[in-house]
């Protein structure tokens, strides 16, 4: 068939590659000069098999009303009139129970499984270099609590069967020895050891390299202005520059989504949450983590890409604005210069993006009421996690195939 995908972030692009190995006429667009030029540019480097969970969780609402008093906070909200905001903060309260928690996150453990069956694949295949790591991540805890309250995840991870290995202070330092400057600081860690890392901008570039290859045609610099749809049946893409006729679309432009699919009435809950970023040049490797630690108290990672360290985190709940705080800043340089002290954080770049987060954390993958369109989007801070596996699954369901995991309980059906 001929396909048309929107967006080329890594959702897109892997989605595109796929689909030209299914034999499909792809083309990708975005308004952008380039691929990953938004979300997936400067993210936090993890790739989280195991390490992903919903963040509506039990006692999250509690949390987050402390949060916002904390001078380092994880979640900042800046309320506003606006009914989708209201509307998806009200759905993912109604998320926070320890039911739906087990629910949620076991979804997000299959389909990350597969995501890191189908990345290894896919990496033995194109052969492609992104700064990649398999060394796992280690969340790491500050507090007792904070251990004992690993619990609950501890239980979802034996019960999907993916590795694990809570440790001990000396545990982290072995797993992390930079971490042994700052022993005092931590009492122990999960760690997911079949996590990895990896440079996702670099990824997406090479990827798109392969998928060109392939037949994909790639229209940068391109407005999307609406869908084409006729009779219940979607007919191409209406664009700043032309009419670009199709027999399947897939839309996979994160937290843009909803807004070109409400006037077909169709209700994406999906909305923004903007992350930052800093980007760091390693200036002593020995004081430089191996992999990912997950700050647990300020729900920040840091990431050894290369002869980098990128520090990435926060949810600020503020609508479709892109501006960069200081305040911000602060908070990911407090963490990482508590964790790993002696860097260089005046050479640092600073960056922020919009997540597209779904009120359970799930993404949305599958078909819609109308024919030929198809969603795969919402993955929230699990983009570069997920992508893979989504892919091949958007793939098989636009071939019309049988996907290799359920992807029922993923489509947009479940909203109701």
């Amino acid at each position: 068939m001929k396909v048309i995908v929107l967006g080329a972030g890594i959702v897109g692009v892997t989605s595109a590659y796929q689909l030209a190995k299914a034999g499909h006429e792809v083309t990708v667009v975005d308004r952008q000069p380039g691929p990953a030029l938004e979300t997936s540019f400067a993210n936090a480097g993890e790739v989280s098999f195991g390490y992903c969970s919903p963040w509506a969780a039990p006692g999250i609402p509690m949390k987050a009303m402390k949060w916002l008093f904390m001078k380092h906070a994880p979640l900042i909200l800046r309320p506003k009139l606006d009914m989708a905001m209201l509307s998806w903060m009200a759905r993912m309260l109604s998320n926070c129970t320890s039911e739906r928690y087990a629910i949620n996150k076991s979804r997000m453990l299959r389909l990350a499984d597969y995501s890191r069956i189908a990345l290894a694949d896919l990496r033995a295949e194109t052969g492609i270099a992104y700064d990649e790591r398999m060394q796992g991540t280690l969340q790491l805890f500050r507090t007792e609590q904070q251990l004992d309250a690993s619990a609950k995840d501890v239980k979802a991870l034996a019960a999907d069967g993916i590795p694990y290995e809570v440790l001990d202070r000396d545990g982290c330092i072995r797993f992390e020895p930079a971490l042994r400057h700052v022993r005092d600081k931590i009492v122990g860690g999960l760690l997911t050891p079949k996590d990895e890392t990896g440079d996702c901008f670099k990824f997406t570039n090479a990827l798109a390299a392969k998928a060109e290859a392939l037949g994909v045609r790639f229209a940068y610099g391109t407005t999307i202005k609406a869908l084409d749809v006729e009779a219940g049946q979607v007919r191409g893409v209406i664009t700043d520059r032309e009419r670009m006729s199709a027999e399947a679309v897939v839309v996979a432009l994160g937290s843009y989504s909803p807004l070109l699919l409400e006037p077909l009435g169709i209700r994406l809950p999906v909305y923004p949450v903007k992350g930052y970023s800093l980007t760091i040049p390693i200036t002593d490797a020995s004081r430089a983590p191996e992999s990912t630690v997950m700050d647990e108290t300020y729900k920040i990672a840091i990431t050894r890409l290369g002869d980098r360290i990128r520090v990435g985190g926060m949810a600020e709940i503020s609508g479709y604005t892109n501006d960069l705080g200081l305040a911000r800043r602060s908070t990911l340089e407090h963490s990482v210069t508590d964790l790993f002290p002696g860097g260089d954080i005046s050479r640092a770049s600073f960056w922020s993006g919009l997540r597209p987060m779904t009120p359970d954390g799930t993404p949305v993958i599958g078909g819609t009421k109308i024919a030929g369109l198809f969603l795969n989007t919402g993955h929230g801070t699990l983009g570069w996690t997920m992508s893979t596996g989504s892919a091949r699954l958007i793939a098989d369901l636009v071939s019309g195939g049988q996907p290799e995991i359920d992807a029922k309980d993923l489509a947009i059906s479940r909203y109701g």
